[in-house]
């Protein structure tokens, strides 16, 4: 089982606690960025530097996961690659990610994008909140849990 986190938009906090889990756990954990990410000392957290481009890290991280690993990602897309390959997909809000949710989140996704192209000011998501991070903390202990 091997974590592996697109990491050019996961927030801080979500990071530290997977940086914790995986010291914890011992669990290969790897980070997919177009940018260098500053990690802590470890073996088992480790750096996969991508090109920049649209979905570069996206596609590199389908690339390499195998099925069982965890990917954490708030990209819609994404995680349905992820779940079509096998995986297991988790956002940085605490949402698992699954094949009886995912085709659901697709099509609002579109639908949003729709009403952008069509300018239509739709917002973007709220700010991660405390709950939040602690709803993610706590579905990625009782994923790590089931897998141990």
């Amino acid at each position: 089982m091997h974590i592996w986190v697109d990491g050019d938009a996961c927030p801080k906090a979500i990071k530290d606690i997977l940086f914790k889990a995986a010291e914890r756990k011992q669990i290969a954990l790897t980070m997919v960025a177009n940018q260098q990410i500053h990690l802590p000392p470890s073996r088992f957290i480790k750096m996969l530097q991508v090109s920049a481009g649209f979905d570069v890290a996206d596609a590199k991280i389908v690339e390499k996961l195998s099925e069982g690993d965890l990917v954490i990602t708030g990209d819609i897309p994404l995680a349905n690659d992820v779940i079509t390959k096998g995986a297991h997909a988790l956002n940085p809000r605490g949402e698992m990610y699954s094949h009886e949710n995912i085709k659901e989140r697709l099509n609002m996704r579109d639908f949003m994008d729709t009403l952008r192209s069509n300018g239509v000011q739709t917002g973007g998501p709220a700010p991660l909140s405390a709950r939040d991070i602690q709803a993610f903390a706590n579905q990625l202990d009782k994923f790590l849990a089931q897998i141990k």
